[in-house]
C-alpha cells in the first residue's frame, strides 16, 4: 500500500495548474447515459473515482475512450445491462448517480446500495423518495435498489434536507420524464449548475439551477454534446490553505475564484494576501496565520470539504479557533491524527476547538477519508522532521498527483510505493 514522505518546514512557492472537479465529473459521465449520441467531456480529471466510474459505465454498455488533451468520450449507444454492482459501488458513493439516468433511459435499474468515505451517514433515501414521486417502483432487496419505471412522470419534490446527489439525480431523470419536475430545497452547489449546463447543452430544459427550486421540462431524448468540466475548486482551496499555512506563496492556474468567495474570505482574514485574475488566484502569507472560526454548511456557505484543511491552518495560527462541522457528524476524525502531530485540538460532538501551537511535530499517521488525507499532507508540509501518511489510497480518489504538483511548489514530498 502507498505512503506519502513528506520532510516539512519549506514554504510553498511557484505555479500549478488545477484540475477538472471531481465532483462535476462524476455526475456529467453518468449523463452519457441519458443519450444515444456521443457526450465529449474536456478537463477530466484523472482520479480512481474517475477510472471507477469509466469501468462501471462500461459494465452497463457505455463505450469510453481517453484522448491525450484531459479529454474523455462516451457513447452509450445501448444499454446492455442496467446494473451497477456491489464490488464497483463499494469504494465509490457516486456510483448511485447512474440510478437516475437508467431508470429515465431504460426503464429499470438495480443498483447496489453505496459505499465511499467513512464520514458519517449519508443515507440515499432522498433519492429514493423522489424517483417515487415520478412514479418509479422502488424496492432494496439483498443490498440492492431495484427500480421500474414505464415512463417517469414529472412532478413536485421537496426534499426533506439539501443533497448534492439527490439534487443531481432527480435532476438527469426528470430530463426524459413525461411533464414538468419541480425540485425544492434543491442544492445549489456549482457543480449542479455545471451538470444542468451540460444538460442544456444535450438539449434538456433546465430553469433555476444554481437556486434552491429547478425546474425540469421533460423531452422525448437528448442528444450529444460537448462540454467542459468545471475547475476543481476543493483542489484550489486546498492547495491555497497549503501555501497559507506554509507561509508560502502561490498562484494556481485554471481556478475560478467565483467558486470560493466563502473559502478566500477565510483566507483573508487569516492574513493571506490574495488576487484574482480570470483564470488563476495567487496568494501570499507573509505573516504566521491568524485563527479563523469555521461552520460548515451548504452552498454558498462554508463547504465541509474544506473544513479538515482549515483545521490543519488553524493547528499553527496565532489564537483559538472554534469549527463546526454540520453536514457530517463523523467528520473530525482527522481531529486524532493531527494530535499525533502535537496539534492542540478539543472535539465534543459536532465542535472542534483548535488552539495555535508554535510548531507541529512529524510523525507517522494514517489518512481516514479524502479531505482528511488533504488535512494531514498540509499539517506535514509545515511539521519540523518527517512525516509519513498511510493509506494514501483515499487521496488518489480526489486528487490528480497532488505529490506532483505540491513537487513543482518545492515540497519535500515523495510517494513510497
Amino acid at each position: 500500500m502507498d505512503r506519502l514522505l513528506i520532510h516539512g518546514g519549506t514554504p510553498l512557492s511557484g505555479e500549478a495548474r488545477v484540475s477538472g472537479a471531481k465532483n462535476a465529473a462524476l455526475p456529467l459521465m453518468c449523463a452519457a447515459l441519458l443519450t444515444r449520441e456521443p457526450l465529449q467531456l474536456a478537463n477530466i480529471p484523472h482520479l480512481n473515482d474517475v477510472s471507477t466510474m469509466i469501468r462501471l459505465l462500461a459494465r452497463i454498455g457505455v463505450q469510453a475512450s481517453l484522448d491525450d488533451r484531459l479529454g474523455v468520450e462516451l457513447h452509450a449507444r445501448s444499454i446492455a445491462e442496467p446494473l451497477a454492482p456491489y464490488e464497483l459501488v463499494k469504494t465509490m458513493r457516486a456510483s448511485i448517480l447512474v440510478l437516475g439516468p437508467l431508470l429515465a433511459r431504460a426503464g429499470e435499474a438495480r443498483v447496489s446500495l453505496p459505499g465511499g468515505c467513512a464520514i458519517g451517514s449519508r443515507p440515499v433515501d432522498q433519492h429514493l423518495k423522489g424517483l417515487a414521486r415520478m412514479g418509479a417502483e422502488i424496492n432494496v432487496e439483498q443490498g440492492y435498489i431495484a427500480a421500474r419505471a414505464r415512463r417517469l412522470r414529472g412532478a413536485r419534490i421537496a426534499t426533506d434536507m439539501v443533497t448534492v446527489t439527490g439534487t443531481e439525480n432527480l435532476m438527469m431523470a426528470a430530463c426524459l420524464a413525461q411533464g414538468t419536475t419541480v425540485i425544492e430545497n434543491a442544492a445549489r452547489e456549482p457543480e449542479v449548475i455545471d451538470l444542468a449546463n451540460c444538460l442544456t447543452a444535450m438539449g434538456a430544459r433546465i430553469g433555476g439551477a444554481g437556486t434552491d427550486v429547478i425546474t425540469i421540462e421533460g423531452v422525448e431524448s437528448l442528444h450529444g454534446a460537448a462540454h467542459a468540466i468545471m475547475p476543481d475548486r476543493i483542489e484550489t482551496g486546498t492547495f491555497l490553505v497549503a501555501a497559507a499555512a506554509s507561509g508560502g506563496a502561490v498562484r494556481l492556474r485554471g481556478a475560478d475564484a467565483s467558486l470560493l468567495d466563502a473559502v478566500l474570505g477565510k483566507l483573508r482574514e487569516a492574513g493571506a494576501e490574495i488576487t484574482v485574475e480570470p483564470d488563476a488566484i495567487s496568494l501570499a502569507m507573509r505573516r504566521k496565520p491568524h485563527s479563523v472560526n469555521v461552520r460548515t454548511a451548504p452552498h454558498p456557505a462554508f463547504p465541509t470539504d474544506m473544513q479538515a484543511q482549515f483545521m490543519a491552518l488553524n493547528a499553527v495560527a496565532e489564537g483559538t479557533a472554534v469549527i463546526v462541522e454540520t453536514i457530517f457528524e463523523n467528520r473530525f476524525m482527522h481531529s486524532l491524527e493531527l494530535q499525533r502531530l502535537g496539534a492542540d485540538i478539543e472535539v465534543s460532538g459536532n465542535t472542534a476547538v483548535v488552539r495555535g501551537v508554535a510548531r507541529l511535530q512529524g510523525a507517522t499517521v494514517m489518512a481516514t477519508d479524502l479531505r482528511a488525507s488533504a488535512s494531514l499532507v498540509i499539517a506535514g508540509l509545515v511539521a519540523e522532521g518527517e512525516t509519513v501518511i498511510e493509506r494514501i489510497y483515499h487521496l488518489d480518489r480526489g486528487y490528480e498527483c497532488i505529490e506532483e504538483k505540491l513537487a513543482q511548489l518545492g515540497a519535500r514530498i515523495k510517494r513510497i510505493h
